[in-house]
């Protein structure tokens, strides 16, 4: 018997092992992470948020002047349209509403991160511009999911996966009629490009697009890009953090929050 041979009668015979060694590793991808945050938040607010009110749309991705911008969920209602975005992360989080930057701590591994609503901010703009409606009316949450903590006082609109609910139903006054409301969600369906891996992936390149047309002194994003880094190994976010031993002790670098899965990292100059 040859060696392909026995290799092909081996993985015959244990196939069903296989799944074993792959499951890990896609239960801890980011890409997983950011699914099942998203599934989590869909669940919710299509539990907890009567459908003969709300109206959610989820993943809608608009074009932009310079490219495209994609927003997890959106949800239109009389009280307003409301733009949540999920933030799937781990460890203490210290942030200021009007912070460029927020920290994530993860026992001694500091890093920073776009505020997300300064991220949040393109994505409500877009939407205003797109439906023609003061922006007043179009609301910005923010939803953290898995395993963190806030360490400092958040804004009202950020807050953990089941708050997002409690923070619509606070907006209890009418802006819309029925009809504008329906006019909205058409004009939402209309104008956002086709669902599917190709809008993703040339999501995905715009973004990585704009990070890498930086040189890695200027990779903060201004809020006005509203882009985080992306890692160009996993294509997870990147965070500042700062080296605490050895020859770069006190030197920032980018490191990418998928650590230890992935330690790709950056210089800064």
């Amino acid at each position: 018997m040859d060696f392909a041979s026995l290799i092909f009668k081996s993985l015959s015979l244990y196939w069903f092992v296989i799944p074993l060694f792959i499951l890990p590793l896609v239960l801890k991808s980011a890409w997983f992470k950011g699914a099942f945050g998203e599934f989590l938040v869909n669940f919710l607010l299509k539990k907890f948020l009567p459908q003969e009110q709300y109206t959610l749309i989820k993943n809608v991705t608009l074009p932009t002047e310079n490219g495209t911008t994609q927003i997890d969920h959106i949800v239109v209602s009389q009280f307003g349209v409301f733009v949540i975005e999920t933030k799937n992360m781990k460890g203490w989080i210290f942030g200021h509403a009007k912070q460029k930057q927020w920290t994530q701590k993860i026992f001694k591994y500091t890093g920073k991160f776009q505020n997300p609503l300064h991220q949040n901010y393109k994505h409500t703009q877009t939407l205003a511009s797109c439906l023609n409606i003061p922006s007043d009316l179009i609301y910005s949450v923010i939803v953290f999911i898995g395993d963190s903590t806030f360490k400092t006082t958040m804004p009202e609109n950020v807050t953990y996966a089941r708050g997002c609910v409690e923070y619509i139903k606070t907006k209890n006054e009418r802006h819309f009629t029925v009809e504008q409301v329906t006019e909205i969600v058409s004009v939402i369906e209309a104008g956002r490009l086709s669902r599917g891996l190709k809008t993703n992936l040339a999501h995905n390149q715009h973004v990585k697009t704009i990070i890498q047309s930086k040189q890695p002194t200027d990779i903060v994003i201004d809020e006005k890009e509203n882009s985080e880094p992306v890692c160009p190994k996993c294509g997870s976010a990147m965070a500042l953090r700062e080296a605490k031993k050895g020859k770069n002790a006190g030197n920032q670098f980018w490191g990418c929050t998928n650590f230890p899965q992935c330690r790709k990292v950056i210089g800064v100059n």
